[in-house]
């Protein structure tokens, strides 16, 4: 079993949810890359911050990290024993982000009022822009970590169902 695990993927893919779910079926604490990026003003910290609260969480013993901030995914990546991708369709992910709008999250420090046009582009543009270079890291690590990709919600909770029969 694993001590520290990511779960990664596009927005809307179902991160935060999986993660939740994780952490209740392993135990783990659990942290949210968006809560600690995002303030509630809907401003950022810096990226020195960022990477400082970062280093705090990554040396603990146990965690599960929800997020997909490319550029520290191979700093996370180097201590975690599994990594979580989340590869739904992009029109899932894009009709997920919708759905959530007006929802109160433990995963964002505000409650979403629309899904503004930069961001449904960046979910559009996702599978191009950033699958690449996660699916490339995920490569580099795949033999020394636990690697999972799901494709759809129904592989991620029949992974999750499997783990209570372990």
């Amino acid at each position: 079993m694993f001590q520290k695990a990511l779960v990664i993927g596009s927005p809307g893919a179902g991160k935060s949810t999986f993660a939740r779910k994780l952490r209740d079926a392993a135990g783990l604490p659990l942290y949210h890359l968006d809560m600690l990026w995002h303030k509630p003003d809907k401003t950022t910290i810096t990226p020195e911050e960022f990477d400082q609260k970062l280093a705090a969480i990554l040396a603990k013993d146990r965690w599960v990290i929800d997020g997909n901030y490319l550029r520290t995914l191979e700093t996370r990546i180097k201590p975690c024993d599994a990594v979580f991708l989340l590869d739904p369709p992009v029109d899932a992910c894009l009709a997920a982000a919708e759905a959530r709008i007006g929802t109160r999250r433990d995963d964002l420090p505000w409650v979403e009022e629309s899904l503004d046009d930069e961001f449904r582009q960046y979910i559009l543009d996702f599978p191009r822009t950033q699958l690449p270079a996660v699916r490339t890291l995920l490569e580099k690590y795949q033999k020394e970590k636990t690697v999972v990709i799901f494709r759809s919600w129904q592989e991620s909770d029949n992974w999750l169902a499997s783990l209570h029969e372990r």
